[in-house]
């Protein structure tokens, strides 16, 4: 574990020492693979109550069953699919050969160490979901976790240096400042994960030294409900993602695309959800506080942006329960009706329970919408008609697609997990992580009876008058 007080030198030396005993020691086995994932499998599975209580307290109240069931469980599921499926991901993939006698394979081989920025709102998950495919594809690691939630990245750090050797995985602790000396190192890949504006800052500084970067990003992931849907459907599948970890997701629903006569009806279910799932909010067990004052004051001020700009504002809260609390720094869930784009909170990523709601009258003026703004990490539809629901696939582009439902893609270990163009680079999870964080060296073994470079062997004559012929056809 690395303290806050260490320099961008240190940090250089621990990667040096980290790069030199991974060729030291040569390419991870399958076995030692598979170690390495069942040691962070144990480590999460023996510590699950300490974890639950050091995020509970970095975020001033955290529903338990949200914790372990986001940031325990599932990772400890994407950590077991890597475990399980190792052996065949790492076999070669055999390419047909050219040629007789030839062999032409891909070989996937580790890159060396990774650097892991990982952000506040998931806390474990996002550390250790990169980690599957990092250890899976044999490489090892150095993780900067978030200085936001200081007592879960603490006991992380602790956690790893029991688990880990200081030549398998790092933990370095520290602010801004050293996250940015952080980014600056020479892995041979980083994954960032975070907002948008920092993404940029972190590719940057990535380019000095030419590191690969896998950026997931956020964005604002756009819910569109065609007109044949079922509103309560869509309204209690879209309010449980924005009310599970208050809306803190980089995938959660950002706005609504509804039509002008479903408003009503969308108003009163969203309504009779929140009332049934949190008949109170600020004492609420199930309810999770906003991070920080900061973002607390943040989500304040995009609602009072909306409200003075001409937008609706409607609390889910039952009546007679304060809209939001600073002394638990909890925001019940807000429909915000009538926005346009001058507004902040149609401008930025929300990352709270605030959901904009816009109308529309002609479905392809809600595609177009979309497509006029920077694409979403997530898209979400709901519709029944299938040509409908594949003009939406193929109209719009987004770093995922979910129809009829909402987050679900990010569960499915199988799927790749990631954004495009503002909302991210690159992609994992699953095989799709262990491929992400390897080299795909292209291997070639030549037959003892051909010599395929003797094209390009002079004398050129002979040659000259063959290839002519072929480029005449």
């Amino acid at each position: 574990m690395m303290k806050s007080s260490n320099s961008h030198l240190e940090l250089q030396q621990v990667l040096q020492t980290m790069k030199r005993a991974h060729l030291t020691h040569g390419p991870a086995d399958v076995k030692l693979r598979q170690d390495r994932l069942l040691r962070s499998i144990n480590l999460i599975r023996t510590n699950y109550q300490r974890l639950t209580e050091a995020m509970n307290a970095d975020f001033g109240h955290r529903s338990s069953y949200q914790s372990q069931v986001a940031d325990l469980a599932t990772t400890m599921k994407m950590l077991q699919h890597a475990l399980e499926n190792l052996p065949s991901w790492m076999e070669a993939t055999l390419i047909d050969p050219p040629e007789s006698g030839m062999q032409t394979r891909i070989q996937h081989q580790p890159l060396g160490v990774v650097g892991i920025i990982s952000p506040w709102n998931f806390p474990i998950n996002l550390a250790f979901g990169p980690l599957a495919g990092v250890f899976a594809a044999g490489n090892t690691a150095m993780l900067k976790p978030s200085e936001l939630t200081p007592r879960t990245s603490e006991l992380l750090a602790e956690l790893v240096g029991a688990s880990f050797g200081p030549d398998e995985l790092e933990v370095v602790l520290g602010d801004a400042e050293v996250g940015q000396a952080f980014s600056a190192l020479p892995f041979d890949h980083l994954i960032f994960t975070g907002s948008s504006a920092v993404g940029k800052h972190v590719m940057r500084a990535a380019a000095e030294n030419l590191v690969p970067v896998t950026l997931e990003l956020g964005g604002k992931s756009p819910v569109m409900i065609d007109t044949d849907a079922d509103i309560t459907d869509a309204v209690e599948k879209t309010l449980t993602v924005k009310t599970f970890n208050v809306g803190q997701i980089c995938l959660s629903p950002d706005y609504v695309l509804l039509a002008e006569d479903k408003l009503a009806g969308f108003v009163e279910a969203s309504k009779q959800f929140v009332n049934k799932a949190f008949p109170s909010i600020a004492d609420n067990p199930d309810y999770t506080s906003i991070i920080n004052d900061k973002h607390y004051q943040r989500l304040l001020g995009l609602l009072k942006d909306a409200e003075d700009k001409g937008a609706q504002i409607i609390s889910l809260a039952l009546a007679g329960e304060a809209p939001y609390n600073a002394l638990t720094r909890t925001i019940a869930p807000h429909l915000v009706i009538g926005v346009n784009d001058q507004m902040a909170i149609m401008q930025e990523e929300i990352f709270g329970p605030l959901l904009p709601i816009k109308t529309y009258t002609d479905r392809l003026d809600a595609i177009a919408y979309i497509n006029a703004n920077a694409r979403p990490l997530a898209a979400y539809y709901f519709g029944n008609n299938p040509e409908n629901q594949q003009h939406f696939a193929d109209h719009t582009t987004s770093g995922g697609l979910v129809i009829n439902d909402v987050m679900t893609h990010v569960s499915i270990d199988s799927l790749p997990f990631g954004g495009v163009g503002h909302s991210g680079i690159g992609a994992y999870h699953g095989e799709h992580g262990f491929k992400q964080f390897s080299h795909a060296k292209p291997v070639v073994i030549q037959s003892a009876t051909n010599a395929d470079t003797s094209r390009l062997r002079a004398p050129y004559a002979d040659k000259q008058i063959a290839l002519e012929a072929l480029l005449k056809g």
